[in-house]
């Protein structure tokens, strides 16, 4: 997964800043891919695939790739982050995990700009390049730091979000919005955000930052406080401290709106 994420990320270096030379593409409202995202994605399709043959893959760009192996299965986003990389914005990650019958048992984050490496294996700990992650110890949210993505043209539910961002902004010492999702769990596995939620995620842009956040001693929910977070694609990722708060603050702001 490393080799395959650094092999990949080098043409990434190379396309960015070249923001007149991008080719760039519409999936939707507001929603890009780039030739870079293309090539991240079959170098790594090429790489894993080599290494690992007959394993499935989950991509972004070329959807479900069914493999011989049943039970093994690769999810990857070669790009997450695209607008911040169309904007030469240096915060995007290539994210990538391994799923085993159903449970995620390994995941990569890279950004290639930093060379920050983020990865984890189910019961052996969570890294940042090589040095062992733990999630914040805070407990009180007049003291935290939370990250959120907030939706933008062509997205539902603006009511909604903006009650629970209100309601976050007045209990918090912040709110943070960076556009990559894959970099706001692996920064809540660091400790440098104390909690993250969003919501309508797809299942590339978290399945390696939620096995980086569980294995940095936190947790991961869906926005009921349940583990439906890869089918709804709502999620929030904190310590065990600042969890039930953020929900309860969460939910209630939901309330008001519903």
């Amino acid at each position: 997964m490393m080799q395959a994420a650094r092999k990949a990320s080098r043409k990434l270096r190379r396309d960015f800043g070249e923001l007149e030379n991008l080719q760039v593409s519409k999936k939707g409202p507001a929603d890009f891919v780039t030739t870079a995202d293309m090539t991240a994605e079959k170098t790594i399709f090429q790489e894993l695939s080599a290494a690992r043959p007959g394993y499935g893959f989950l991509m972004e760009e070329r959807g479900e790739v069914e493999g011989t192996d049943k039970s093994h299965r690769w999810i990857v986003d070669p790009l997450d982050g695209t607008t911040n990389f169309m904007h030469a914005v240096p915060h995007f990650a290539i994210s990538i995990a391994l799923e085993r019958q159903g449970t995620i048992v390994a995941g990569l984050v890279f950004n290639p700009i930093t060379d920050e490496m983020y990865v984890a294996e189910r019961g052996q700990g969570a890294y940042l390049n090589e040095r062992r992650m733990r999630v914040s110890a805070r407990r009180e949210l007049d003291r935290s730091l939370i990250a959120t993505g907030l939706p933008f043209m062509g997205q539902d539910h603006h009511e909604a979000e903006l009650a629970e961002l209100s309601e976050v902004m007045a209990a918090t010492a912040g709110v943070r919005r960076f556009g990559s999702a894959a970099l706001d769990l692996a920064y809540v596995a660091a400790g440098r955000y104390d909690a993250y939620w969003e919501h309508a995620l797809n299942s590339w842009d978290i399945a390696a930052g939620i096995l980086l956040v569980r294995e940095a001693g936190g947790f991961v929910t869906d926005l009921d406080g349940g583990e439906q977070f890869l089918k709804s694609g709502d999620i929030l990722a904190s310590n065990d401290g600042v969890q039930p708060k953020l929900l309860k603050l969460l939910k209630d702001a939901r309330k008001k709106v519903s």
